[in-house]
């Protein structure tokens, strides 16, 4: 058996440096950035990580400057979404990527209007044992159903819903032909009483948080970090307020060891979203 590192990371999609940023002699560049998220990867050592809001900008250089560091990554790529895993632990037997339509069905809205909402699985081989898995990166649409919220926008809860519903028919597709467990991750913009954390749990997946037998980190993981500069402390928020979530089918009962949220106070002007993970073994 051997235990897999499983990272979820969204890493704010933004390539050059913002006047807000430069007004305070900062630099949030994909040049600057992508530096503190490789010392992120050297500190935890994901043997895989599902990506969300990556430029191809930032994917190229966060793989060159892995390699500078001695990290071997190779590329899924998948637009926003892309995956980004050891070659030396695993060997990629089968990909899909696919954007999520614009429209939800008996809901009227465009609920991907900038067509970074996607999905990106690869079926993997552990090359120590080969036992196959399937692993899936997911960005779900971001605005609010709250009428007081400047992102409102209704039936977005419903639209989420409806996305990760087509996602998972996916994953069920590819699991009956692989005959493998399989692993979702990702920026779900829904925290844990949403519909679409909801609707996961109903087609029989389990949150890692929610059966991890040694560790289960219960902060959200969250700060504001956008053009205009970042706040300078996490936002003390419990778990049910996360919305980035890591979903696991078809393990054995007792495979998730750990689930935990990586927040150092460098990571701070990083990106808002903290990355997560979960050791499973397989």
């Amino acid at each position: 058996m051997n235990t897999l590192r499983l990272m979820t990371h969204n890493q704010w999609k933004n390539d050059n440096n913002q006047p807000a940023w430069e007004e305070k002699g900062l630099d949030c560049s994909a040049s600057v950035r992508m530096r503190g998220f490789v010392r992120v990867y050297k500190e935890t050592m994901p043997d895989i990580i599902g990506c969300q809001e990556t430029s191809a900008v930032m994917a190229d250089k966060m793989i060159r400057y892995c390699a500078e560091e001695g990290l071997r990554y190779a590329l899924l790529w998948g637009r926003d979404t892309p995956i980004v895993y050891r070659p030396d632990r695993f060997e990629l037997v089968d990909s899909h990527f696919e954007l999520y339509p614009d429209a939800c069905p008996s809901y009227e809205g465009c609920f991907n209007n900038a067509k970074t909402k996607s999905y990106n699985l690869g079926v993997f081989r552990v090359k120590e044992n080969g036992h196959l898995f399937l692993f899936m990166s997911t960005h779900l649409w971001w605005k609010s159903n709250n009428p007081e919220s400047r992102a409102y926008q209704p039936f977005s809860d419903e639209a989420r819903a409806y996305q990760i519903g087509l996602a998972i028919d996916k994953v069920s597709e590819f699991q009956k032909t692989y005959q493998c467990p399989a692993v979702i991750v990702g920026d779900f913009n829904a925290d844990y009483p949403s519909l679409a954390v909801t609707a996961a749990k109903e087609h029989g997946f389990v949150h890692a948080h929610d059966v991890a037998t040694d560790y289960a980190d219960n902060t959200a993981g969250y700060h504001r970090c956008f053009p205009w500069g970042f706040d300078p402390f996490y936002s003390d928020r419990p778990f049910t307020s996360a919305v980035d979530h890591i979903f696991l089918r078809g393990f054995e009962d007792g495979s998730v060891r750990r689930f935990e949220r990586y927040s150092p106070a460098y990571y701070l002007p990083l990106s808002d979203h903290s990355p997560a993970f979960a050791d499973v073994v397989i």
